[in-house]
């Protein structure tokens, strides 16, 4: 009971609630989960502080930065055993992949927050609060990377991503599952997580383009992601890692004008190959330069590349990153 853990909050549903249905739900008072601090010290000896209330559309890279920073500081104090970061959900799996790829994995870090506001029936902020912070304070928890916290879950932030727009069951990880479970009485892990090269924190200052390619585009995408100076480019290609072959000239012409390219797939499941020798397969995207990512998705392969992109624009060293 006396381990201590940290709670930094950010906003998001489990900050917000709803005054009525002409109002929608909005943010309200930036300390309402002061109130859970009684019912998160049974478990731990909770230090909370309000870092920021923003929904989570308005978070950017510098907010994750900044969120690293605050948590890299707590986690210097000896006495203190893990952190929470409370989070809006449409970004949440972002911020906690950024968390995962710049911060050391000796203490858990683990992200939660809401898919309902505090006022609504149902409610699972508090639960889903008080579940992160047993997770954060648990031995077994340490040297596995930044988690997500949902729904009696434990799930590992470079596998996690939202399914469900409104369910609470909306974080998952697919092909994989969780990587293990809150129960009334534990925690249990049923895996260990995948370390990936730790990247050095900072502020990204390099914008990166997210296309997500289907039947029938052309290059205007790309074409204006040159012209808008991008610093890089990730195409969320078709199945194993195709396109349709009209994307290939501005795919030419970036790769040419040194703009680095990553390749996932828009399938969930599975990573790209250089399978298809076909005009615009795999094999030819491969043979030209795209560096092909290691299973993550198109939004997380984005924040990767931005953070990468802070420490070198040679190609054979970004493409390292993304070999674990």
């Amino acid at each position: 009971m006396n381990k201590k853990v940290i709670v930094i909050t950010t906003g998001g549903t489990i900050e917000m609630s709803q005054a009525n249905e002409a109002e929608g739900i909005r943010i309200q008072d930036q300390h309402t989960l002061q109130k859970t601090l009684p019912l998160l010290n049974q478990y731990a000896n909770v230090e909370m502080e309000h870092l920021f209330n923003l929904p989570s559309p308005h978070i950017t890279p510098a907010e994750m930065a900044q969120i690293a920073r605050r948590v890299e500081k707590y986690l210097d104090r000896e006495e203190v055993k893990g952190a929470v970061i409370t989070h809006g959900t449409d970004t949440l799996e972002e911020t906690a992949y950024f968390l995962d790829l710049v911060l050391p994995k000796n203490k858990p870090v683990v992200v939660t927050g809401a898919m309902r506001s505090h006022n609504e029936l149902g409610a699972d902020g508090p639960y889903n609060l008080v579940n992160a912070v047993r997770v954060a304070s648990h031995n077994n928890a340490d040297r596995k990377g930044t988690l997500v916290v949902f729904n009696d879950e434990i799930h590992s932030a470079r596998t996690v991503t939202k399914t469900h727009s409104s369910n609470i069951a909306t974080f998952q990880s697919p092909g994989l599952g969780p990587m293990g479970v809150i129960t009334k009485k534990n925690v249990i892990f049923y895996r260990e997580a995948l370390y990936e090269k730790q990247l050095p924190l900072n502020t990204p200052s390099h914008q990166v383009a997210l296309i997500k390619t289907a039947a029938g585009m052309d290059d205007s995408i790309i074409e204006w992601a040159i012209a808008q100076k991008m610093g890089g480019i990730v195409i969320e290609a078709l199945g194993q890692g195709n396109v349709p072959p009209m994307m290939l000239p501005g795919i030419r012409k970036a790769l040419a004008q040194r703009i680095p390219i990553v390749l996932v797939s828009r399938c969930f499941n599975g990573t790209v190959l250089d399978t298809y020798g076909y005009e615009g397969g795999g094999k030819q995207l491969k043979e030209m330069g795209i560096i092909f990512s290691n299973g993550i998705n198109g939004q997380k392969a984005r924040i990767k590349l931005m953070l990468a992109l802070e420490m070198t624009t040679d190609r054979q060293r970004l493409e390292a990153y993304f070999h674990m």
